[in-house]
């Protein structure tokens, strides 16, 4: 008999002090409804990684001409 069993895994947090500036903080706050800091800043570097993935992406550039058509998902309409 197989006995099946599951990992519980927790997210790991680091406590750190950030010195933010006020205006900012405030302003993202007002932006995205964002109140509690540490949401913010998670959010933020979330963000701060999609565009700098996507401009690593964007750099390789170029096109492969002889590369088989790709299947894609249907896009959902906006």
């Amino acid at each position: 008999m197989r006995q099946l069993t599951r990992r519980l895994t927790r997210e790991q947090f680091m406590r750190t002090t950030l010195s933010l500036d006020d205006a900012l903080l405030a302003k993202a706050q007002q932006l995205t409804g964002v109140t509690e800091k540490s949401a913010l800043v998670r959010e933020a570097l979330r963000a701060l990684i999609a565009r700098e993935s996507a401009r690593r992406l964007a750099r390789l550039g170029g096109t492969e001409p002889d590369l088989e058509s790709v299947p894609r998902r249907p896009s959902e309409p906006a």
